[in-house]
């Protein structure tokens, strides 16, 4: 079993079954390896992703496959305005036959959530989601329930629409570990899709069919993440972790700065970047390429700033340069 292995023979597995699931989505998602690997150190620290993309770029097709090739339950829930919490959770239910009542669950009882256009619901009905985020359970009618340990919700917002749509409160989208943007395919790999679409071999006929495989089972998805934890980090860098957070408080163009989750976000997804690259060892740039993932949905521009064209990435380009990189 993978949590009984030595620690070097841990990341290695860990870095050929990233490689497999790797290979496997590229069997149906085409190009957008990067988002592609946001979602894999998401699923295998234990949280959750935002992805923000115009419609078509294939995130619920992302989703779909990302749940086949890791052999987990998925489910799928489209917000709307008339969405309600009981619609997300379940209910209890009186059955006139039996005279007493039974619980039917909602969508939340699942493995993989796609949570589609989330911003699309008032926040009453994205508050159904948080207890599912934080503790990984649901409470109906004054009664608990458990979710897998594997519970990922992959949420999505169209970044150019916001008529009818309800912002994410401050708090909610703190618990998502990243926000990825989704962007358009690069000309070859669209021009790729565009061939496949006139044949018989799209991505959605060969993620129906048997081409795309599982790499795993939902009890070793637990194991992976456990193995995570064998990743050194040295105390330098999680000093300078802590750093990249506080300064995000004291910057001149951030108005609201991270909170101590940011701190935990970003040393928890730089561990499972380094074992994706196949190292048992976290390097400085692991934790630079995961700071704008991270923070970018946790910081708030002042607006004077963003009235001049400042932008969230500019902002934390700049946060990374005014801290020391240890040597």
């Amino acid at each position: 079993m993978m949590d009984e292995m030595p620690a070097n023979e841990n990341i290695q597995s860990v870095n050929e079954i990233m490689a497999q699931a790797r290979a496997e989505v590229a069997k149906v998602i085409i190009g957008q390896k990067r988002v592609v690997d946001f979602c894999l150190i998401a699923i295998f620290t234990g949280n959750h992703i935002l992805v923000e993309g115009v419609p078509g770029v294939a995130k619920t097709l992302l989703v779909r496959t990302l749940a086949k090739v890791l052999g987990a339950d998925f489910s799928r829930i489209q917000f709307t305005p008339d969405l309600m919490p009981s619609d997300i959770t379940g209910t209890n239910v009186f059955s006139l036959q039996e005279g007493s009542f039974h619980l039917v669950k909602g969508p939340v009882f699942t493995s993989f959530l796609l949570a589609d256009e989330i911003n699309r619901a008032p926040a009453k009905t994205q508050s159904a989601l948080l207890q599912a985020m934080q503790e990984r359970l649901v409470t109906i009618d004054g009664v608990t329930h458990s979710l897998p340990s594997s519970f990922t919700v992959f949420a999505t917002q169209n970044p150019i629409e916001y008529e009818g749509t309800y912002p994410l409160p401050e708090a909610q989208k703190d618990r998502f570990l990243l926000r990825v943007e989704m962007d358009y395919p690069e000309a070859e790999d669209e021009l790729k899709l565009a061939i496949q679409s006139l044949g018989s071999e799209t991505p959605e006929h060969i993620l129906a069919g048997d081409t795309v495989r599982a790499v795993l089972t939902e009890p070793q998805i637990h194991r992976m993440q456990q193995a995570l934890q064998s990743i050194t980090m040295k105390e330098e860098l999680v000093s300078y972790v802590v750093e990249i957070v506080r300064r995000s408080r004291e910057l001149d163009s951030i108005q609201v700065g991270a909170g101590p989750r940011a701190t935990q976000a970003l040393l928890l997804s730089s561990r499972a970047l380094a074992a994706i690259e196949g190292r048992d060892y976290v390097t400085p740039d692991d934790i630079r390429t995961m700071a704008y993932p991270v923070l970018s949905h946790r910081i708030v521009l002042r607006p004077e700033y963003e009235i001049e064209g400042v932008t969230v990435a500019e902002a934390v380009n700049k946060l990374l340069e005014s801290v020391a990189v240890p040597r």
